[in-house]
């Protein structure tokens, strides 16, 4: 064996780098990655989600990581969720249906060890995604994060936090990742300019069986056209510039949140609902004529998916988010315009039903969730192995 044979090549140490790393007990894939080939028959991935925003709470960020693992789960992958559920917590100053859960190294250590993973992922950044942050990098475990909230905004419009601490916080928070996922090449595009780095593109999608245009006659009783806003009631969200706005007919909020109190006994002429769920949020969808999305600070705005397709046109700002749903879009889906009275009342006289429902069809949960699944990346494995793993391969 001449001496060049006996180098080990810069392919076998990224190799053998890649498995130190992966710990020993990271679950029933091991001797499989080893080979760096998995065999036919596998019996799917088994992935921690851990985030501190859950159930009750209804915003986009739930609804995905929740549909997200119903996905992998039918196609036969295992999914632990590590949530504020599993915790004692106390509410978030201000913002009480976020929990903050309360020393939860110990327990979110054991969730991990027990369960045996075979990827963690790490979707918030609050205290149940630092104590998975702590615990994968104490083991040497690889990880991948996502930027779901503009938590640098939210702070500075609740706390007067600077813009700029909150987003040194996140890049912190982030660096140490495999991959930061992000929704919108957009988004992608600001952060770069943030300096965040090693991201990826995970699109977000819609149930087209639970969302789908219906009975229209469910909101007869109120005065037409009807502007339906569906979401939190906080102060980030900018409901006011919806319900400040001049327009015909009615104005419907779904929702909850800590403005909620405020807004109905500033604006007796609004409808408020209160939080919607399953069937009954689609309903509302369903039968209203406008979906009104006054948001500056959403990452997506997963509820404007949710709306075209239930052939619904949607009226936003022209920021992040609609912007890149909206992109492309025929007439009919929406407007977007800084005056959002403007934005609402030609959404209302183009709208177009059958547009709205075709254009939501380009947002797909399935290859949304095959994205995901690409996107865990870690040295050594490339997409092709992640799909056969997950069973996901077309």
């Amino acid at each position: 064996m001449t001496e060049e044979q006996a180098q080990p090549s810069e392919k076998t140490e990224k190799k053998k780098s890649a498995l130190r790393r992966l710990g020993s007990g990271m679950g029933r894939l091991t001797r499989a990655r080893k080979q760096f080939d998995m065999p036919k028959g596998e019996s799917g991935l088994k992935v921690v989600i851990a985030t501190d925003a859950w159930k009750p709470q209804l915003n986009g960020v739930v609804r995905t990581l929740d549909t997200l693992g119903k996905i992998l789960t039918d196609f036969g992958n295992e999914v632990l969720y590590i949530t504020p559920n599993e915790f004692r917590s106390v509410p978030l100053p201000s913002y009480p249906e976020i929990r903050l859960s309360l020393l939860p190294n110990r327990k979110v250590a054991k969730l991990i060890n027990d369960f045996q993973p075979d990827a963690i992922h790490i979707a918030t950044e609050g205290p149940i995604g630092r104590a998975t942050r702590r615990f994968c990098k104490r083991r040497g475990y690889p990880f991948t994060t996502s930027f779901h909230t503009r938590f640098a905004e939210y702070a500075n419009e609740r706390w007067k936090v600077p813009t700029h601490w909150g987003y040194s916080i996140l890049k912190d928070f982030h660096k140490d990742g495999e991959t930061m996922m992000v929704a919108t090449p957009g988004l992608v595009e600001e952060l770069t300019e943030r300096g965040f780095s090693k991201m990826k593109l995970w699109a977000r999608g819609v149930d087209l069986e639970q969302f789908q245009p219906g009975d229209r006659s469910f909101l007869d009783s109120h005065e037409r056209p009807i502007f339906l806003y569906v979401g939190r009631l906080a102060v980030e969200k900018s409901i006011e510039d919806f319900l400040e706005a001049d327009l015909p007919g009615t104005k419907l909020i779904v929702g909850d949140g800590p403005q909620k109190e405020e807004l109905e006994a500033k604006y007796p002429d609004a409808v408020f609902t209160g939080p919607k769920y399953g069937d009954e949020l689609t309903k509302y969808y369903q039968a209203s004529d406008v979906f009104v999305f006054p948001s500056r600070t959403d990452t997506f705005g997963l509820v404007n998916v949710e709306a075209l397709a239930c052939g619904v046109p949607v009226a936003a700002y022209p920021v992040r988010g609609p912007l890149e749903i909206l992109d492309g879009a025929p007439a009919g889906c929406g407007a977007m315009n800084e005056d959002l009275t403007k934005a609402c009342l030609t959404a209302y006289e183009k709208r177009n039903p059958e547009e709205c429902r075709a254009w939501a069809e380009n947002f797909s949960w399935e290859a949304a969730s095959r994205q995901f699944i690409v996107n865990l990346e870690t040295p050594g494995f490339d997409e092709q192995f992640w799909l056969r793993s997950a069973k996901m391969i077309d």
